[in-house]
């Protein structure tokens, strides 16, 4: 009986000693910012823009406006396809000239 209680004992002190983990959980890391789009955000309003993709959601952008709050833009908007085939345009000319 007593080797029973000792292995117990010797397991909670193993168990105890394990630090504790600092992720967060899937439910949090795996959510989808954007619930709803915007189709129509005057392009003048907006200080930056964000692209998410997050596994299991589609493509998002985020628009942050200058009046600070944060808004989530339809990708298929026909400003915002320009501006991304532009800004891939030129991510591929830099590329060309560094090599």
């Amino acid at each position: 009986m007593d080797v029973k209680v000792l292995a117990v004992l010797a397991l909670l002190a193993v168990a105890m000693d394990v630090p504790p983990s600092t992720a967060k959980p899937i439910s949090l890391v795996e959510r989808c910012w954007c619930r709803s789009t915007l189709n129509t955000v005057p392009q003048r309003s907006i200080r930056e823009l964000k692209f998410l993709h997050t596994p299991n959601c589609p493509f998002q952008v985020i628009a942050k406006l200058k009046n600070n709050r944060e808004v989530c833009i339809n990708p298929e908007t026909k400003w915002l396809q320009t501006y991304l085939k532009n800004a891939i345009n030129k991510v591929k000319k830099s590329r060309r000239r560094a090599q």
